[in-house]
């Protein structure tokens, strides 16, 4: 495994880190507190091509392979921080855009990642019921043959980007008594007659629109099921080993900032005549910071490059995501422990970044499900 980057890799996060910084820039302290979604830098991000990655060029995408994709996210964390920004980018991408490219017919791919990739349309997954949280093939939306397509009815929790998206991965049961075998994927545009969306608060990422979906007698056309009846499961497992894998990319990103933020603060503040970085606690709490950065991005980009050689990456896909969520909240922690009082009020952003870090132990799977998914596949 190489991990170096070529000029032209260099380049072009370079170019994402300039983008970020004169693009995305916002008061990120008022739009916390409203729970505003950035819609300009979205287009923007569109504009550069940022929700399509790893998409070939032919449809629109800039065609990065998946550890550039995931360098260039990285690179997005650092220099943008707006989590919640970056994180409804990552939903879009691994629960929609990449099933899409991957399972997509030639005319679904032609209907939909022109636009997705370019900021005109914003794709969310609804897989997650009240019911079936980590229990994911629990569901009650089900989907029944009528016609030349089929009648969706039940209700979906959770669904990022659900009061801003133009489509919806819906995950839905042909026959609850077939299990996993039964469940089926669909590519629904929100504004069919019997969807409906309402909106929910959240502790953090408040930046990203997260909801409720509702559906009612909704009837699709044949040709908006994604792959196969019954490949729902095969679907999912995929679409969630590049999403564990990915997702918090920007994460690392993040980590690096924060950790520079914390560095600079040490050196400058003073107590006792000296700079609070001379104090071994305070030293060994931005030494673990360090620490936890260079495993996360090793862990990161072994996942990625595994995707890129087209191996398996269930497991190391776990692990990626269990530990760097893990270590993003410790070091949020850690950051505003160093600040002592200046980290606990607002205007630093850093309670903003811990509430942002607090959810990554629970999307994509909670770490709990992490945990027994890693134990299974060391055979226990």
């Amino acid at each position: 495994m190489d991990f170096s980057w070529n000029q032209e890799q260099k380049r072009l996060f370079s170019e994402v880190e300039s983008f970020a910084r004169a693009e995305l820039s916002r008061d990120l302290v008022e739009a916390d507190r409203e729970g505003s979604f950035n819609r300009g830098g979205w287009e923007a991000m569109g504009r550069f091509g940022l929700p399509g990655l790893p998409v070939p060029r032919e449809y629109g995408g800039l065609g990065c392979d998946p550890l550039t994709t995931v360098g260039c996210l990285e690179r997005l964390g650092y220099a943008c921080a707006d989590n919640g920004l970056l994180f409804s980018l990552h939903a879009h991408l691994w629960t929609v855009v990449v099933p899409l490219l991957t399972l997509g017919t030639r005319e679904q791919k032609e209907k939909w990642l022109p636009r997705l990739c370019r900021g005109r349309g914003i794709g969310g997954n609804a897989m997650t019921e009240p019911n079936a949280g980590s229990d994911a093939f629990a569901l009650q939306t089900t989907a029944q043959r009528q016609g030349d397509g089929y009648l969706l009815n039940g209700h979906k929790s959770f669904v990022s980007n659900a009061p801003v998206a133009d489509v919806l991965t819906v995950y839905a049961t042909l026959d609850a008594r077939l299990g996993p075998a039964g469940i089926t994927v669909f590519l629904v545009e929100t504004g069919t007659a019997g969807v409906s969306v309402r909106p929910i608060n959240k502790m953090g990422l408040r930046t990203s629109p997260t909801g409720e979906v509702s559906f009612a007698d909704c009837w699709v056309p044949a040709d908006a099921r994604l792959g196969d009846e019954g490949a729902g499961a095969f679907v999912f497992t995929r679409s969630m080993t590049w999403e564990r894998g990915c997702i918090l990319a920007s994460a690392v990103g993040a980590m690096q900032r924060v950790l520079e933020m914390s560095v600079k603060y040490a050196r400058q503040r003073r107590q006792y005549g000296q700079a609070i970085g001379k104090y071994q606690q305070i030293a060994s709490r931005l030494v673990a910071m360090k620490e936890r950065l260079e495993v996360a991005r090793l862990l990161l980009y072994r996942t990625a490059w595994l995707l890129s050689e087209k191996r398996p990456a269930y497991l190391e896909a776990a692990l990626t995501k269990k530990y760097i969520s893990e270590a993003w909240v410790a070091t949020c922690e850690d950051a505003i422990q160093v600040h002592g009082g200046l980290g606990y009020r607002v205007e630093t952003g850093l309670d903003r970044e811990l509430r942002d870090a607090l959810g990554s132990r629970i999307y994509s799977g909670t770490n709990e499900i992490q945990c027994n998914l890693i134990a299974s596949l060391l055979g226990l």
